[in-house]
Formats: structure tokens, C-alpha cells, sequence
């Protein structure tokens, strides 16, 4: 049994575009951001994760109608157009890529047609497309996932006597209106209750209410 073919699939329609020959390999890159500080007296900076950034996954593709005898860019634009702008979305379309294993949700960043073989009338036959795409992550998919996290991503905050929810919002999200997500992760229904040495856990932002699925941030 042959190796199945990868696909891209278009999301919102459901259209699959199977490729005509599986890469011999594909990579993925993701990297992150740090932050330095240099302080005196120690032997190099101090660095501070800052973000992460977004994963790639470049794969060259070969597209060949020798034996048809017909144009290759009827294939390739197949491909180069996904970064044209839908007229539905407003935007290019989100896709997945997927190939045994590999499950990538994403966009098209990036293509490159390089034409290597032609009919005599000048029509290319053969062609080497190298693709680039980048995963896509929408914000409430993310606040999902994010909210779905172990207790090891989530702070604990001892109250202390006086301490009110918006002040507690303004330590941790800089942003005293954001108090609501703090109140609902740990349920307390009357925000002016006292909370003095109670210990509450503050969850990361984005925060998606259960109950709405508001998006807090």
C-alpha cells in the first residue's frame, strides 16, 4: 500500500485539494522571544520570556503534467490562489494540512512557482512550488485552550485585609476593569464580599466566561 497523499483542506468549505506528488520532506519552525537585561557585576544577562511566536511549516511541491501534455500552472494555481482574498471571509482562507500524522491549521503565507520544463509552444509542463505556511490560531480557540490548562499555569493570590478584586486585577493584568475574570474562575458571585485571606487563583488571559463564552483580555 503507497503512502497517502497529503491535503489541503479548505476550512470553511470543506474543499479538499489533494497534492499531485507528497514532498520527500517538510519543516516545521517555531522559535520564541526573550527579553535581556544586562545587570552589573554578573557574568551575562538576564533574559525574560516575552512571547512566543508563530509556527511555519515550509514543503516544497512537485507538480508535473508531462504526460498530458498540458499547462502545470492549471495545478499550481490551484495552490496560489489560497492566498487570494476570500470575498466571503473578508481574508484568505484558513486551511488545514494534513499528511498521515501532520495536522496543521493555518494560511498560506507564502508561494513560489519555478517553472522547469515546457512544451514547445512555451507552456510549462513542469514546475516546483515552495510553500509556506502559517498556523493559525484565533483568539477565542486559544483563550479555549488556554482555560483548559493544568493549576500549574494558574497563579495563587492570597487577599489580603482590604484588598478589593480590581486592585488584585491591576497586579496581575495591569487593568483593574478585568476583575470579573479573577471573580468568575473562582466563583465568587458577590464581588464586594470579603475576601481578606482568601486564596484565589488568577487565570491567564485570555479568559472565555463558561457561561457566555465572553472573552475577557
Amino acid at each position: 500500500m503507497g503512502l497517502s497523499k497529503a491535503l489541503i483542506t479548505v476550512e470553511h468549505s470543506n474543499e479538499q485539494l489533494e497534492v499531485l506528488f507528497n514532498p520527500e520532506e517538510y519543516t516545521l519552525n517555531k522559535d520564541n522571544n526573550f527579553a535581556s537585561q544586562t545587570i552589573p557585576g554578573l557574568s551575562g544577562p538576564i533574559l525574560q520570556f516575552v512571547h512566543g511566536n508563530m509556527r511555519t511549516l515550509e514543503m516544497e511541491l512537485f507538480c508535473d503534467t508531462h504526460a498530458e501534455r498540458r499547462d502545470v500552472r492549471d495545478e499550481t494555481q490551484k495552490i496560489v490562489r489560497l492566498l487570494d482574498i476570500d470575498s466571503t471571509l473578508h481574508a484568505p482562507p484558513v486551511l488545514v494540512v494534513s499528511w498521515a500524522s501532520l495536522q496543521f491549521r493555518c494560511v498560506l503565507a507564502r508561494a513560489s512557482q519555478q517553472f522547469v520544463k515546457f512544451l514547445e509552444d512555451g507552456r510549462p509542463i513542469r514546475a516546483r512550488l515552495n510553500v509556506t505556511f502559517n498556523e493559525f490560531l484565533d483568539a477565542e480557540r486559544e483563550a479555549r485552550e488556554v482555560n483548559r490548562q493544568t493549576a500549574d499555569f494558574t497563579k495563587v493570590h492570597v487577599v489580603s485585609q482590604g484588598e478589593t478584586l480590581p486592585e488584585i486585577a491591576t497586579r496581575y493584568y495591569e487593568n483593574p476593569r478585568i476583575w470579573r475574570a479573577i471573580a468568575l474562575h473562582n466563583a465568587i458571585d458577590d464581588p464586594l464580599r470579603e475576601l481578606d485571606g482568601l486564596s484565589l487563583q488568577i487565570p491567564s488571559l485570555p479568559f472565555v466566561r463558561p457561561d457566555t463564552g465572553e472573552i475577557l483580555q
